[in-house]
């Protein structure tokens, strides 16, 4: 019985289709358009969609970079394999500890803005709705995602896309209808700096608001950790990976070109993620009931996104389990959906508790802020780690696998693009449009140094008593014959 219940997750279960909205959904495309891409309107103002452009061609570099390190080790420890193959295994080690960490808080945080998005729109519609009573939305999302969790990968991945798909069409939808309805006020002067905020004139606006929407691109690398139950996984990672990057990021600069024509260029450093002024807002004004539709989408997104943000936690954790240096038991996978079932178990715990608790400590909106700093932070610190690896990994393979624009160049513009982000997520007012964070959110850096100097407290423990299974963090179990782990200075043997 044992046997059974441990081994590998299920072979060829899901298919490009599957994994790309494995990425897609991550990215919760509804959500960041609505949400969190605005923030970046009161610096680039009506020059927002040349934002956007300018990140995503920033974040296609580390996209790249995760893409061909993807195809070269396919794993369901994806980043923390990379960084140990690139790097060295103790590195490995400790961006796995980090990334299985904040991935486990992604649903919760996701799960806190579904229950404030739909209290408050239904509050608003319905005054005698409680604007306070959001937490069973939080539980009834909580609930739909570890029963889809629990049918497997393929019901996960297919919930995913049906989800995907929607929000993806209705924000196109509308897109359209805006370019439409804007006629005469269509123009491509929205792609340079003539409409900047105010104090933020010129290319300096654009900058600013281009690493507020650098964030909005976190997620592309979630295809990774399914490598293992994927058909021909090194080539539709591969493409998973970076047709989500760019897919995704040409529909933000779709939709943020129409907001912008139609509310109009020069009054749109007021534009927000709430009132009149926003998606919902603009919607409800002018186009009647499709309101409801943007609304769903939104609500839609944050299931998807949590959805896919559990598969990432739970399976990098069973990789990690899989080699003890996390707890053997989070490597149990059900013996007739090969669902890693403890670490779907454990991840709901953790979403509950995280909803209800600082939820109900705070309120829902300061808990999502809270919570939403110590993601990005990690996730920020993982991507520019994963730049460095991939040049890591193909300078160790010998010259004759360099691609010196792919392997070198880009992992160098990677890191560039995510430096300003990470200290724009953590509040460190290098740039002057940098604000800093106050309390309880600032508790984020004191939480993500508390838990990576556990990390390394428990690395040191598993080196000076087994330091075989930190090697083990460089394995790709998927191939028939994996190769050699490396040695303790880090060198891989031929």
């Amino acid at each position: 019985m044992h046997e059974e219940r441990t081994g590998a997750l299920r072979r060829d279960a899901v298919g490009l289709r599957e994994v790309l909205f494995q990425s897609v959904t991550a990215m919760a495309p509804a959500a960041a358009v609505a949400a969190s891409i605005p923030a970046g309107a009161a610096f680039a103002g009506g020059s927002l969609p040349l934002a956007v452009l300018i990140a995503l061609v920033a974040c296609l570099f580390t996209a790249s970079c995760v893409a061909e390190l993807a195809r070269e080790l396919p794993a369901a420890g994806s980043v923390a394999t990379y960084a140990a193959r690139g790097l060295h295994p103790a590195v490995g080690f400790l961006v796995g500890w980090g990334y299985v960490f904040v991935e486990m808080l992604v649903p919760p945080l996701l799960l806190l803005q579904l229950g404030f998005t739909a209290a408050g729109t239904l509050h608003e519609e319905w005054s005698s709705y409680p604007a306070d009573l959001w937490w069973p939305w939080s539980l009834a999302g909580a609930a739909v995602i570890a029963v889809t969790g629990y049918l497997g990968v393929r019901a996960s991945a297919r919930f995913g896309t049906v989800l995907g798909v929607f929000e993806i069409l209705v924000f196109l939808v509308f897109a359209v209808l805006l370019i439409c309805k804007a006629g005469d006020a269509n123009t491509l002067s929205v792609f340079g700096t003539s409409h900047t905020a105010e104090g933020y004139a010129g290319i300096s606006g654009v900058f600013a608001g281009s690493v507020y929407t650098v964030l909005a691109f976190a997620g592309f690398e979630a295809a990774a950790p399914l490598a293992e139950e994927t058909r021909d996984p090194r080539r539709t990672m591969h493409r998973a990976v970076l047709g989500a990057a760019l897919g995704i990021g040409l529909f933000y600069v779709i939709t943020t070109y129409a907001m912008t024509v139609y509310f109009g260029p020069d009054r749109f450093a007021k534009f927000g993620a709430s009132g009149a002024a926003s998606w919902d807002g603009v919607a409800r004004a002018s186009f009647g009931l499709f309101w409801v539709l943007v609304f769903l989408a939104v609500i839609n997104s944050t299931i998807a996104n949590a959805n896919a943000c559990a598969n990432v936690s739970t399976r990098t954790a069973f990789a990690l389990a899989r080699i003890r240096v996390l707890p053997r038991m989070l490597a149990t996978l059900h013996p007739r959906h090969r669902s890693p079932v403890a670490g779907i178990a454990l991840q709901t715990l953790v979403a509950v508790g995280a909803v209800l608790g600082l939820g109900f400590g705070y309120d829902p909106v300061t808990a999502f802020l809270l919570l939403a700093t110590v993601i990005v932070t990690v996730v920020v610190g993982v991507y520019i780690v994963v730049n460095l690896a991939c040049a890591g990994y193909f300078l160790r393979a010998g010259r004759a696998a360099v691609k010196p624009v792919r392997h070198l160049l880009f992992p160098v513009l990677g890191i560039a693009a995510f430096v300003p982000a990470l200290l724009t997520a953590a509040g460190l007012p290098v740039f002057d449009f940098v604000t800093e964070l106050t309390a309880p959110v600032s508790y984020a850096g004191p939480i993500v140094g508390v838990w990576m100097a556990a990390g390394v407290a428990v690395l040191l423990l598993l080196i000076r008593r087994h330091p075989e299974r930190i090697a083990e963090t460089a394995r790709v179990h998927l191939d028939a014959y994996a190769p050699a782990a490396p040695r303790q200075d880090g060198t891989v043997p031929r």
